[in-house]
């Protein structure tokens, strides 16, 4: 290769860069070709598949085009210089993976065992073995497969009384229950198919009521219109089995709930920020809807949902949140993880983890998993690899810490607060109504000449479109047909089954090979991964000369999938799923209802499903001769052909959707039930029940999207048409004539009505039950030692002149503080600051651990009592003396004794706050390392680091500043659109969670000197966190007077959504 000695410089270089290690897992290349050396042969076929960089075969044809040999030389140079950086980055990137997870493993079974020590302090000795025996039998895989059923008492089809209200979390993607546009898009495939199916099904199992799907509205231009409508009947069911009236209200419902900017369709990654927003617009729907269930089937009673399911990392963050705010069970199906793909991208190499999370998002989703396995109580899966493999990659969760932990709480043993969601397979449901069982006909039995027609000269029948397509590549269509349908994805490994068919000659010779890879046009428009595919796949069949045997359509819908099985059964033929690894197989379940048998993956789900149908073989997908052989054996062995069939017939109900609902409420029902009980009981008055009806209306919360009637029943199927009011329809102009008339004329003493402040108003029940709208004052001013700055008391009193400068509202607003402050130093900072505690008619202290009401839960001799309802529904998942422990040893690392970084702080602890003393700020760890390192010991709490950094509080996981005003809307019904929260530029590491959300925040620069956020974590994720475009959030600048102040809260309460 004359002007290319440098060729071989070149080559050393790669080959010393690792290149070795991509031989060995290849056969051995012939680097001689005509008796010389061909180095450019050597870069294309094995560097460039090694590197797997897509475009490098495209810029190789250009190369290879170039006429001119100096600039061919150069093009050359080039590309052996990417070639080269590509390999090192992906040796580097390997070698880091490797590191990283030798690292985690060390932690795990260090974590392990420190969290088995602890749990057996408190045992006798006897049980103290038991503990051992229990974590050895842990470590043992187990071989023998368990029924899902287990022990509990199976979902009974008797159960007659619907009352049950469970509601699906699906928010990316277009949802919609007819003509769904599978594929449009990546955010929308087979999870919208799966959501939709599941909630129609659900509805119509005995004893469920209601079903409602919430998901995005988008009014995009960008899409059909039907993705705006607020609501969506998926199926009705006004009567049960008797005929009996089972309510108006009762089925399945799509509900879209307005979040992030409305006029655009936004893709997965973009939602994160929105994720609050979306949270107070499905609660306030939630409330209403118990109101309204609770007047047709809960007598009277709300109706709070039964169970509130997760579906993807960002529904179940949502789910997790709305689970906390209403202390209801919360389910989690995770479809697709962040940490496995995470792997997977980073094993790739052609990205870093920085390159990585810019693109996907993955550190955030991530985050939202591990909080997500931090609230459910079950977390559903397909398979029971996805459980080992998958789940097992989370912080949140150790297969073997959670078989002790329910070992212990079967025998009744104190767990100290650890806790670890229960996993459970429950296959994905199918619609089998399509699919007719007709075993005994002639049909079945590969007779296909019937169909198409014979050689007796009769003329054939109507056949589907998509058989002619298949049967034009065959010479002859009779032959058994294997068929494999996936994408032309290199995983798939299609090709290798391509090979096992080629040269197999007794399987050439009794069947034909048909591939149906997705749809294209033209291969040179495709993706590199699949193009690749597809142009191997060509090269193959004319180099074992196929034609004729292989068939392989370029075109094919959804609708005929159907058809395409239909064909291979007719045939007496086979299915075949190759994949390296598959994840669930739900073609192998569709082949199977059609009755077809199966050869497929042994890594994965097939696994299972074979277990369950045992109606075909499982092959090494590496492992060509097998694969051959197992297809050559069902296709050839005519009974071992009819036994798959039956078996896959006889068993395919435990894949139908009645056998999975009855399954997961089965498993539902296992868990701890829990919904809202008030121990105060609060008896409304008739006006607080309509004033309540209108402004937890989602009109009320700018049009979030539900259209409620203020009639006294409330139904969703109504709506308050502005439009109607004006033009004069008498019964809509009469129900608001009355409710305004009982706002306008509350029935309350008559000083309220001579201008009293209803602060001085005692009552038995918290004024906030009155309030129209909600002032929160959220400011982290701390000097050095984390007391509250002078300056704050001026703010203060600076935002209550404001307030009271709009006469028109003042009078039904209130005020609320909320601080990291245990109660006593609250009220000694209002104290010294001179201003009366009355002037509140909430404060939440302690990080959101306590919630006080001035003037209703008070002693005689001042002393505040906190709300023992809010105490109660934090205390989820909360093990005080357990976790106090832990956090000891954590902050305060052996050999660090003599110089702890943190000391207990007694007086800012309470029974759901532990406080410390940081005395180390540069020992002190970040909250996401603390958390990481509390959860991997099963304790799920909320850590952070507040007052200037000199204090570390952890709170319960439902517990926090952010969740304490959310549980003011769901006790109080004050609803958080009407709050107006106002903070700092900066504060306590909870801060961002305080700004997004319905509430409007308003930002005071340069007042937070300083705050705790740098302890928060290492990435900064804040971008994913707090809308940068929110119409709700605005701010003003520092040393702003009451008159400024009062203007920017008017805007504010102008700006909608």
């Amino acid at each position: 290769m004359a002007g290319n000695e440098w060729i071989n410089g070149y080559l050393e270089a790669i080959l010393d860069s690792g290149a070795a290690a991509i031989e060995e897992q290849k056969p051995m290349v012939d680097l001689r070709e005509r008796g010389h050396f061909n180095p450019t042969k050597y870069f294309v076929e094995e560097v460039v598949t090694g590197v797997d960089e897509t475009d490098l075969h495209r810029t190789w044809i250009k190369v290879v085009a170039t006429r001119n040999a100096r600039e061919r030389s150069s093009r050359l140079e080039n590309m052996c210089w990417r070639i080269w950086h590509l390999t090192r980055k992906k040796k580097q990137l390997e070698w880091e993976e490797l590191q990283r997870l030798a690292k985690r493993r060390w932690e795990r079974e260090l974590v392990r065992k420190d969290a088995t020590e602890d749990l057996a302090e408190d045992l006798s000795e006897g049980e103290k073995g038991d503990t051992v025996s229990e974590l050895i039998h842990a470590e043992t895989p187990r071989v023998s497969f368990h029924s899902n059923a287990s022990s509990l008492e199976l979902w009974s089809d008797d159960k007659k009384e619907k009352t049950l209200y469970i509601i699906l979390i699906s928010l990316h993607g277009l949802v919609r229950g007819e003509n769904m546009e599978l594929g449009r898009d990546s955010d929308t495939g087979g999870q919208v198919k799966y959501v939709v199916e599941l909630s129609r099904a659900l509805a119509k199992m005995p004893g469920v009521y209601r079903v409602d799907l919430f998901t995005r509205q988008v009014l995009s231009p960008e899409v059909d219109w039907s993705y705006g409508e607020p609501t969506e009947m998926l199926t009705t069911a006004s009567e049960d089995a008797d005929g009996n009236d089972v309510g108006e209200s009762s089925g399945a419902y799509i509900i879209r709930i307005p979040f992030g900017p409305r006029d655009k369709y936004l893709h997965k990654e973009l939602l994160w920020p929105y994720i609050q927003e979306f949270v107070d617009g499905a609660l306030a729907h939630i409330l209403n809807m118990s109101k309204v269930l609770g007047e047709q089937v809960g007598g009277g009673q709300p109706v709070w949902p039964y169970v509130i399911h997760g579906h993807y990392a960002d529904a179940g963050d949502s789910a997790a949140l709305l689970s906390g705010a209403l202390n209801v069970p919360m389910v989690l199906t995770g479809h697709s993880l962040g940490r496995n793909k995470l792997e997977q991208l980073l094993k790739q190499g052609r990205q870093s983890k920085e390159d990585i999370n810019s693109m996907y998002k993955i550190m955030r989703r991530i985050e939202a998993e591990e909080l997500s396995l931090d609230v459910a109580e079950l977390v559903i899966t397909s398979t029971q690899q996805e459980i080992e493999e998958q789940w097992g990659l989370y912080d949140g969760f150790d297969v073997k810490l959670e078989k002790i932990l329910r070992a212990r709480a079967r025998r009744g043993v104190n767990c100290h607060g650890r806790y670890m969601p229960r996993m459970v397979v429950i296959p994905p449901g199918m619609d089998f109504s399509s699919v007719v069982v007709q075993e005994d006909a002639s049909e079945v039995d590969g007779e296909l000449p019937t169909v198409i027609g014979g050689t007796d000269g009769s003329s054939p029948k109507a056949i589907p479109t998509i058989w002619s397509e298949v049967m034009r590549f065959l010479t002859n269509p009779h032959k058994p047909m294997i068929l494999a349908l996936s994408r032309p994805d290199p995983k798939k490994n299609i090709t290798t089954l391509l090979k096992a068919f080629g040269e197999c000659r007794p399987l050439r010779e009794l069947a034909n090979l048909t591939l149906i890879m997705g749809n294209r046009d033209d291969i040179d428009e495709m993706t590199g991964g699949n193009a690749s595919v597809l142009i191997t796949v060509l090269k193959l069949i004319d180099k074992y000369d196929l034609y004729g045997l292989v068939a392989y359509p370029k075109h094919h819908k959804q609708t005929d999938v159907p058809d395409i099985y239909r064909l291979a059964a007719k045939t007496k033929g086979v299915f075949i799923n190759p994949a390296l690894v598959e994840p669930f197989g739900l073609t192998l379940i569709e082949a199977a209802a059609h009755g077809l048998p199966m050869v497929a993956t042994k890594n994965g789900g097939p696994v299972d499903i074979q277990r369950a149908l045992n109606n075909g073989l499982l092959v090494d997908p590496h492992n060509q001769q097998a694969i051959a052989d197992a297809l050559l054996k069902l296709v050839s062995e005519k009974n071992l052909w009819h036994d798959c069939r039956r078996n896959g017939w006889k068993n395919i109900h435990l894949y139908s959707w009645p056998e999975h609902c009855r399954t997961y409420l089965t498993k539902v029902a296992a868990c701890r039930m829990r919904h809202p009980q008030w121990k105060t009981d609060t008896p409304g008055d008739e006006v607080s029940a309509e004033v309540s009806s209108l402004n937890d209306s989602l009109k009320d919360v700018h049009d979030m999207s539900l259209r409620l009637s203020v009639d006294d029943k409330a139904s969703l199927t109504g709506s308050l048409d502005p439009v109607a009011s004006s033009s004069g329809e008498p019964d809509v102009q009469d129900q608001v004539k009355r409710v305004l008339s009982k706002i306008k004329k509350p029935e309350t003493n008559s000083k309220e009505n001579e201008g009293v402040k209803l602060e001085n108003v005692p009552s038995k029940y918290p004024i906030l039950r009155r309030r129209h709208r909600l002032v929160v004052l959220i400011l982290d001013c701390y000097d050095s030692n984390g007391l509250p700055e002078k300056k704050m008391a001026q703010i203060i009193q600076d935002i209550f002149k404001a307030v009271r400068l709009d006469t028109q509202n003042a009078k039904f607003t209130g005020f609320a503080i909320s601080t990291a402050m245990p109660v006593s130093e609250t009220m000694e900072f209002l104290k010294s600051a001179k201003i009366q505690v009355n002037e509140f008619d909430a404060l939440i202290c302690g990080s959101g651990s306590e919630v006080y009401y001035p003037g209703t839960y008070t002693a005689e001799d001042g002393k505040l009592f906190a709300d023992p309802d809010y105490a109660s529904h934090i205390a989820f998942h909360w093990g005080y003396e357990g976790l106090k422990k832990t956090i000891w040893k954590l902050m305060n690392p052996e050999g660090e004794q003599k110089s702890p970084c943190a000391e207990e702080d007694v007086k800012s602890s309470n029974a759901h706050c532990v406080a410390y003393f940081v005395k180390e700020l540069s020992k002190a760890k970040k909250v996401d390392d603390l958390r990481q390192k509390l959860r991997m010991r099963g304790l799920r709490c909320h850590p952070m680091y507040c007052r200037n950094s000199t204090r570390m509080q952890v709170v319960p996981l439902l517990a926090s500043r952010a969740q304490a005003l959310r549980y003011l809307f769901v006790r109080w019904r004050l609803n958080v659109a009407n709050m107006f929260v106002i903070v700092g530029e900066t504060g306590d590491t909870d801060y961002e969670e305080l700004i997004a959300g319905a509430h409007k925040t308003l930002i005071m620069k340069e007042v937070v000197t300083k705050g705790s956020e740098a302890l928060l974590r290492t990435t900064d994720l804040r971008n994913d966190i707090i809308p940068s475009d929110s119409p709700l959030i605005a701010s003003i600048k520092g040393g702003a007077t009451p008159e400024e102040i009062s203007e920017a809260l008017k805007a504010l309460s102008k700006a909608s959504l």
